[in-house]
């Protein structure tokens, strides 16, 4: 499965996630290791925006 494949699936899984408590884990993994690594430029998605994101791909994919 190549990396473009795998960033999809995770996007289409977190966008389905319903547990609150595990996506704030995940949140703030996340964020942790992007403050350690010095990026102030990259900010977390929307879900919304994640979901369309995940729309235009699917649209793109398809056309």
């Amino acid at each position: 499965m190549d990396l473009q494949t795998r960033k999809l699936n995770l996007i289409i899984y977190l966008a389905q996630l319903k547990d609150e408590s595990f996506l704030d884990k995940i949140e703030e993994y996340i964020l942790s290791n992007l403050e350690k690594e010095d990026h102030p430029k990259i900010f977390p998605f929307s879900i919304e925006n994640l979901i369309n994101r995940i729309e235009k791909s699917e649209d793109d994919f398809q056309h």
